[in-house]
């Protein structure tokens, strides 16, 4: 239910017999809302913003104004993309060393001057600053990678031409245009400069809208990538509501890069299939975590903390269904219990509490729905499973839930908060069934003592990324390989070969020498093809591909 303000409330009669997780107060004289948020910086990052209307952004911790902020009418939307187009055309003809130099200074900046990132990050999501600082780490790596790599990934490729040392064949790598990016707010630093550093080291523009409530963390960024050197027209930003402009971006780019809901996601790839554009779709997720009856149970138990309330749960790679061996269960439960009950909240803009706040009235809606509902069904808290106003508006507890069944909407909808339920196994080959069951297909982890054991399970779970002994970040942060979605989880990826090369076009180059593909020389037609069927037959005698 709602209060008078659309703030959720707990329905339960009672309240939960599970132990309050303490409070983390910051210290006197700590930066507040006010000391980051001047009208100066405002002022500065909202000029670059193509906008002809007003709106605001809030700050979750308290759920008051951050920001007044331009908004983006769809007229708006196409005078950006006429503008990126005229600036596009001049960075595509930039050397790609040049334009992978300035991703490397920006890696350097952005670790200089990550406190103004975490502040601005804390204060859009209100997450904790050491979740925060987890989109440092992630930008700063995608930078690095291609910064380095990207020469390499866009560079030409030399390949064997039909007639080999007659036949010479050159791929080339194309810039598509410009980029439409559609962001989410949870991850508004990695998901906004993570996604575009690629594009623009392949020659593309981009033309991105944040979501409003975190676009201050994404025009900072663009404000950094500028000093790093990237020409200011190349990134522009347009802020508004996903229905009002969200189908102008789709509309105008030659390709769109969204995340977010599966529901949305559906609706940018009809979109861009009419227009014939290509698309990446980083959707929703109902993510498992497997815990083997050879596992750790403290590591597995510290991992589980991790991948369950980093962001407070808002988090589309995050664990909400955990299986663990029957034979091990009570005890990793009791030792996940523990910790859970240890976490810290609190809403201060620097490092201490160990979990922050939901981003809004409706995320708090919709936990308390999926805990109440369920606790009502039958299922038992074993953890959480309150809200808490003394903290800010929008903060809950992080839950746990045992005795999910089927039925109860916390079991296959993604929850999108701090909740996870356990299910007990006794089979490896059930519990990998089990976690398979789900439309999503997203990421996965599997704990065990065992490497080899616990990659052979990893290989057969459905989803795009799958962690040994680690919740998310093992497989997220390593950037040269390609992480992304199966099924309603979306499609393309991002990192490594194909995080960069979606962004191009193939264009294949190839050159006929001395002989023409066809009958020469005086040969009959049927001289020729006789010809050409004994150098087929040769060229598979001697290995050629």
């Amino acid at each position: 239910m709602m209060d008078s303000k659309g703030t959720a409330q707990a329905t339960g009669s009672t309240p939960p017999a599970t132990p309050r997780n303490p409070v983390f107060t910051a210290p006197e004289g700590s930066r507040t809302a006010a000391d980051v948020v001047t009208p100066e910086l405002v002022s500065r990052l909202t000029r670059a913003v193509v906008g002809t209307g007003s709106t605001c952004n809030h700050t979750p911790f308290t759920g008051e104004k951050l920001a007044e902020l331009p908004e983006s009418t769809p007229a708006d939307v196409a005078t950006a993309f006429e503008r990126a187009r005229h600036a596009q055309r001049l960075w595509a003809a930039t050397p790609v060393r040049e334009r992978a130099a300035v991703l490397l200074r920006f890696h350097d900046l952005l670790l200089r001057r990550q406190a103004e990132a975490l502040d601005l990050i804390q204060l859009e999501t209100g997450k904790s600053r050491l979740h925060a600082h987890e989109e440092v780490q992630s930008v700063s790596v995608a930078a690095r990678h291609y910064g380095r790599k990207a020469p390499g990934y866009l560079g030409p490729k030399g390949h064997t031409g039909v007639i080999p040392t007659l036949t010479k064949v050159t791929e080339l790598r194309q810039p598509r245009g410009v980029v439409g990016q559609i962001t989410p707010w949870n991850y508004p630093l990695e998901l906004s400069a993570g996604d575009a550093l690629p594009a623009f080291v392949a020659g593309n523009a981009v033309v991105m809208k944040p979501d409003t409530e975190t676009a201050l963390t994404a025009l900072w960024a663009r404000e950094l990538l500028i000093e790093a050197g990237l020409p200011a027209e190349l990134w522009q930003v347009v802020i508004g509501d996903g229905p009002v402009i969200g189908p102008a971006v789709v509309a105008h780019a030659d390709y769109v890069s969204f995340t977010g809901s599966t529901r949305t996601g559906r609706e940018v790839a009809r979109g861009a299939a009419d227009r014939l554009v290509g698309c990446s779709l980083e959707l929703g997720g109902k993510n498992a975590m497997l815990v083997l009856s050879d596992a750790d149970l403290d590591k597995a138990a510290a991992g589980a903390v991790r991948g369950a309330y980093s962001s407070a749960g808002q988090l589309c790679i995050s664990i909400e269904r955990l299986y663990v061996h029957a034979s091990v269960a009570d005890a990793f439960v009791e030792r996940f219990a523990a910790r859970t009950h240890a976490l810290r909240l609190g809403t201060g803009l620097g490092y201490g509490a160990d979990m922050g706040s939901l981003v809004s009235g409706r995320q708090l809606e919709t936990v308390v729905r999926h805990v109440d509902e369920a606790v009502a069904a039958g299922a038992t808290l074993v953890a959480g499973g309150r809200a808490r106003p003394d903290i800010g508006p929008y903060f809950y507890e992080p839950t746990i839930l045992d005795g999910v069944t089927p039925e109860m909407a916390v079991c296959a909808e993604e929850t999108f908060g701090p909740v996870v339920s356990i299910y007990r196994f006794t089979d490896e080959d059930e519990a990998v069934e089990r976690a398979n069951a789900t439309p999503y297909g997203l990421n996965a982890s599997v704990w065990t003592r065992n490497g080899a054991r616990g990659r052979a399970v990893a290989a057969k779970l459905r989803a795009g990324t799958v962690n040994v002994n680690e919740s998310y970040a093992a497989a997220y942060g390593s950037a040269q390989a390609p992480m992304g979605g199966m099924g309603d989880s979306g499609l393309g990826r991002r990192h490594g070969g194909e995080g960069v090369l979606k962004y191009t076009e193939a264009q294949t180059v190839a050159q006929q020498r001395l002989l023409p593909l066809a009958p020469s020389l005086g040969l009959s037609h049927e001289q020729y093809a006789q010809l050409m069927t004994r150098g087929l037959r040769l060229m598979k005698a001697v290995g050629l591909r």
